[in-house]
């Protein structure tokens, strides 16, 4: 299984580019971010993205709350800063969001400490935090939670580890990979002790609200 060492591919073009052709074909990734969205009150008025990668995320919240939100001179005022540090997804996150004020894109690795980015109502993250060393992902938990607004929500829709060798191959076979051939930037960590993490930094209602193998939807709430 990947290990816990400080790999990490992400700044090739063609590591971002060859994920993004087949995001839209990831199993079940639909069930993830449909469930995810369920969780984003139509209150918030100011989002984080961090890993935002082509802005995908970002985009389907923003859309989310558009819906439910006070719209002033034909657009929702909701503030959102998206986060990444692959200057390919950078360049793919900056065309997706031409021309929209209301989107911030920062150039930041989290593999180190967030910078001063304000207070957010919702912080979100996709298939991104496994990238970090187990260190890192529970710093940069306690970080957003020191983010988050009072009563703001934190969710994160991630790849987890499996809790035995045979599952994991399995779970490599059902999108196309295996032992070989999956990214060694991956540093996946089980979901109970990322859950327990959670809980231990403050964060109320923490639970994992959906899961097909190894993508898991992890939520918590600052109160």
């Amino acid at each position: 299984m990947t290990t816990n060492t400080p790999v990490n591919l992400w700044t090739s073009t063609d590591q971002a580019r060859d994920y993004l052709g087949r995001a839209d074909s990831i199993l079940h990734r639909g069930e993830g971010e449909s469930t995810l969205l369920e969780f984003i009150p139509k209150t918030v008025r100011r989002a984080l993205d961090l890993g935002t990668g082509d802005g995908r995320l970002l985009a389907m919240v923003k859309t989310e709350l558009a819906a439910g939100n006070a719209v002033q001179n034909g657009r929702a005022q909701v503030e959102a800063v998206a986060v990444d540090f692959s200057p390919a997804m950078l360049e793919a996150a900056s065309k997706r969001f031409a021309g929209d004020s209301s989107v911030t894109i920062v150039t930041h690795n989290l593999d180190h400490p967030l910078p001063k980015l304000g207070k957010f109502d919702a912080v979100v993250s996709c298939f991104a935090i496994h990238h970090l060393v187990h260190e890192r992902k529970r710093a940069l938990y306690a970080e957003i939670h020191g983010l988050l607004n009072s009563g703001g929500i934190f969710c994160n829709l991630e790849h987890v580890a499996s809790p035995t060798q045979r599952l994991h191959e399995e779970f490599l076979q059902r999108i196309g990979y295996t032992v070989e051939t999956e990214d060694p930037s991956n540093k996946l960590l089980d979901l109970e002790t990322q859950l327990q993490w959670l809980r231990e930094i403050g964060f109320s209602d923490v639970d994992c609200h959906w899961k097909w193998r190894e993508l898991a939807l992890l939520v918590g709430r600052r109160t």
